[in-house]
């Protein structure tokens, strides 16, 4: 039973003509509480909460933060010496200081392994363990699985004896001796594992392509992240990474915007393996070793807008394999040693259906003088070009194309397009029996 202090409202029943009315006398609305405070950290070489200059700073840092259910580290200017990625952890962000947060990858180092690596096992055996310090970050393969998701990728948390480390992370599959294994001092930048609801924002990451020990971009990349959710990239720069600069694998809802990729060994920027309802927007994809944007395995319902994609070594933009129901709007693809894009040669089971392209500007890519601006392979079924810019910015000696399409792309629509210096707009061939 209510005590009458603690009674707050009160009904009362008035005759009135007859009818009878209900007064209800309600207490003010509680004040709103005032939202949470997230934890915040500073990090520098010379001053802030934590002081250092390598990842161990750094990741010390994000952990402290993500320990408190969350908030921001923030990353003061200088050089900051990485020897293992920068770790990223659940609701989290890390925020440099644009154009003056620079993480610098350290030279790699390859050593064979003296013993076979087993499957499930959480430990190598090395010929030389002077290379690797505890907390490094290492890839471990052999000439029978040395790329893509066959690499075995770790951080070294003990040394067990003279040339035995324990890994954080069972090994994948077995690495034979016979079969050259090795370890490498190799890692991305900045990495994500798992991880949801966390953002990095204004970091110079220095790849040092030269020296550095390759990593592609199915374990690794300048940035990467691997079964992560809900997490941006925004105003980076990646440059000089023997890999991809950024590559984000089996993840939902990532956002990349304002990014600078330049001059990295691999593709720069590289969705892929399921990754479903990206947002890869003003970005600058420049002078990488492969493609601009390589579209992997199983990328759908992302939105690819006013990305520049300039003087890469591979095509502009390559896509392929059930890659469908994407928006690609407004970007600018220009100067690529290969097509602007190019589907990849897939069946209609494997197609990248449904993809559209509208006001791209698709210029002066291929070297090639009988080359088209897009070449589509393959059985890609409903694809939609329109109000494009498609072609050269100058006449050619030879003959070029516009749209080069298999047989078997059914259901092509290009409509409102401004071909310019192509001999031929659109290019279907024919079928054979």
């Amino acid at each position: 039973m209510c005590s009458r202090r603690g009674k707050q409202w009160a009904l009362a029943a008035v005759i009135l003509t007859g009818a009878s009315i209900l007064v209800v006398r309600l207490s003010p609305a509680a004040e709103p509480a005032a939202p949470a405070a997230n934890a915040e950290i500073r990090v520098g070489i010379q001053e802030g909460d934590i002081r250092g200059e390598d990842h161990r700073a750094l990741q010390a840092a994000v952990d402290y933060v993500a320990g408190l259910g969350g908030g921001t580290v923030y990353i003061g200017p200088g050089r900051y010496h990485m020897r293992n990625a920068l770790i990223l952890r659940d609701n989290v962000r890390v925020v440099g200081v644009e154009g003056k947060t620079i993480l610098a990858a350290c030279d790699g180092v390859r050593v064979r392994l003296a013993a076979d690596g087993d499957c499930n096992q959480r430990a190598i055996t090395v010929a030389d363990p002077s290379g690797f310090r505890i907390g490094d970050g290492v890839a471990i393969a052999d000439s029978r699985s040395a790329s893509g998701f066959t690499v075995t990728t770790a951080t070294i948390t003990a040394k067990l004896d003279a040339n035995t480390f324990r890994i954080s992370r069972p090994l994948y599959l077995d690495y034979l001796v016979s079969n050259e294994a090795a370890a490498r001092l190799a890692f991305p930048l900045v990495g994500g594992w798992q991880v949801k609801n966390a953002a990095v924002e204004g970091l110079i990451l220095e790849g040092n392509r030269e020296k550095a020990q390759p990593l592609d971009g199915c374990r690794g990349g300048g940035i990467y992240l691997f079964e992560c959710a809900d997490v941006a990239i925004r105003k980076c720069t990646v440059c000089d990474y023997n890999g991809d600069g950024i590559s984000f694998q089996v993840s939902q809802r990532v956002t990349v915007e304002d990014c600078l990729v330049k001059n990295n060994a691999g593709h720069g920027l590289h969705p892929g393996s399921g990754s479903q309802h990206a947002i890869v927007r003003h970005n600058r994809s420049i002078g990488n070793g492969h493609d601009g944007m390589f579209v992997c395995w199983r990328v759908r319902h992302g939105r690819f807008e006013d990305n520049t994609i300039q003087a890469n070594k591979g095509t502009g933009i390559s896509i392929g394999h059930k890659d469908a129901d994407n928006l690609f709007r407004d970007n600018r693809i220009t100067a690529n040693d290969s097509a602007g894009i190019t589907f990849r040669n897939e069946s209609e089971a494997m197609g990248a259906h449904r993809n559209r392209f509208e006001k791209n500007v698709i210029l002066d890519n291929g070297r090639a003088p009988s080359g088209a601006s897009i070449v589509i392979n393959g059985e890609h079924h409903d694809l939609v070009f329109h109000k494009n810019v498609i072609g050269y910015s100058k006449p050619l000696s030879g003959a070029s194309t516009g749209v080069r399409a298999s047989a078997s792309a059914k259901g092509l629509k290009a409509d409102e397009n401004d071909f310019r210096n192509v001999t031929t707009r659109i290019e279907v061939a024919t079928k054979r029996d």
